[in-house]
């Protein structure tokens, strides 16, 4: 059951480490924990992008208010991931540029 359960642990690190967990999850997995960590991996680093230009529009305000989006999407869109791979299905991430 653990083994079944640890494809969620890419998606619950999303939230509290970016980009990080679900690299370490990507490097040292396989299988089904390395597909999944590949799709929350490519989230967090378009995340990371998105971020950096709202950084840039901050300088007119708006950044501010998209800073405030874009990390309330993050935390969605990882807690639905989340549940979707604790019930054995794969989850295509919105708004996510493939890196990988």
């Amino acid at each position: 059951m653990v083994k079944d359960n640890i494809v969620i642990l890419p998606h619950i690190l999303g939230i509290f480490t970016n980009f990080v967990g679900p690299l370490i999850t990507y490097l040292v997995g396989e299988g089904d924990l390395k597909k999944h960590s590949k799709k929350a991996l490519n989230w967090q680093l378009s995340l990371l992008i998105y971020s950096f230009i709202a950084g840039i529009l901050m300088f007119v305000l708006i950044g501010f208010l998209l800073l405030g989006i874009l990390w309330i999407l993050n935390v969605i869109f990882c807690i639905i991931a989340t549940v979707k791979a604790s019930n054995g299905e794969e989850w295509e991430y919105p708004l996510t540029i493939n890196f990988l």
